[in-house]
């Protein structure tokens, strides 16, 4: 019987051991869990025009992981096209969403675009500027209703604020407005120790475009590669 107890005994504690190495190895080489990064934005984040259906999303993930193999990084995307701010605003109120606004370890948030664009009447030409003026104030209030509710639902995660590129390069006044809108986003950013600002328009001025977008406003894969490398290079993961 003393026998049988102490056998016993043995057993529990050796599981208790192995537990704990496995609980405590699990941390060291990196839980899939503690690395969960959570991605909210447009067609952009979406990945669309990429031929290999990634996006600078998948590009991301896997340039992580091939950096840092022990962290097993995992990016979920959320990007839907045609988003506007506040459309993003609204689907944090869904309760899959919001489960994963309370899990991710990080955020990126690359949105405003589609305001830009839907405000002066689907394209930028010609340039509506009192359209324009208006929508960036609407945007402003938005994308801070954005990041109030990431850090509301998760203060502890960092948060990648993307700004905006000027699809037209050769446009001088559309130049001009994304520059504005671009300027109000790093201020933003800049309010909070707990947001990065990752610039991107400078990515594709003086590209032949033909080579790096899949059509007037999206990237294909080499567009979205130098996303994926601007965000690797300005944050420190």
């Amino acid at each position: 019987m003393k026998n049988g107890i102490y056998l016993l005994a043995c057993i529990l504690l050796l599981g208790i051991g192995v537990y704990l190495s496995v609980a405590f190895l699990g941390e060291e080489k990196g839980d899939p869990a503690k690395n969960l990064i959570v991605a909210f934005g447009d067609s952009l984040t979406y990945g669309y025009g990429d031929e290999m259906k990634e996006g600078y999303i998948g590009r991301l993930q896997g340039k992580l992981n091939e950096a840092y193999p022990d962290q097993n990084y995992q990016i979920k995307n959320h990007g839907v096209y045609g988003y506007k701010s506040s459309d993003v605003l609204k689907q944090m109120l869904k309760p899959d969403v919001a489960e994963d606004l309370n899990s991710a370890d990080m955020f990126i948030v690359y949105i405003g675009t589609n305001d830009l664009l839907k405000s002066n009447g689907g394209d930028l030409y010609p340039l509506h500027h009192e359209r324009l003026v208006e929508a960036k104030n609407v945007y402003e209030d938005k994308l801070k209703g954005i990041l109030e509710t990431l850090e509301k639902a998760n203060g502890d995660a960092p948060i990648i604020l993307i700004g905006l590129y000027n699809p037209y390069p050769d446009g001088d006044q559309i130049e001009k407005y994304i520059d504005h809108w671009n300027e109000s986003i790093r201020k933003t950013a800049e309010e909070d120790k707990n947001i990065t600002y990752i610039s991107t328009n400078e990515l594709f001025k003086g590209k032949n475009k033909k080579q790096y977008f899949a059509d007037s406003l999206h990237p294909n894969g080499k567009g979205y590669e130098l996303i994926a490398d601007k965000i690797l290079k300005g944050y420190s993961f």
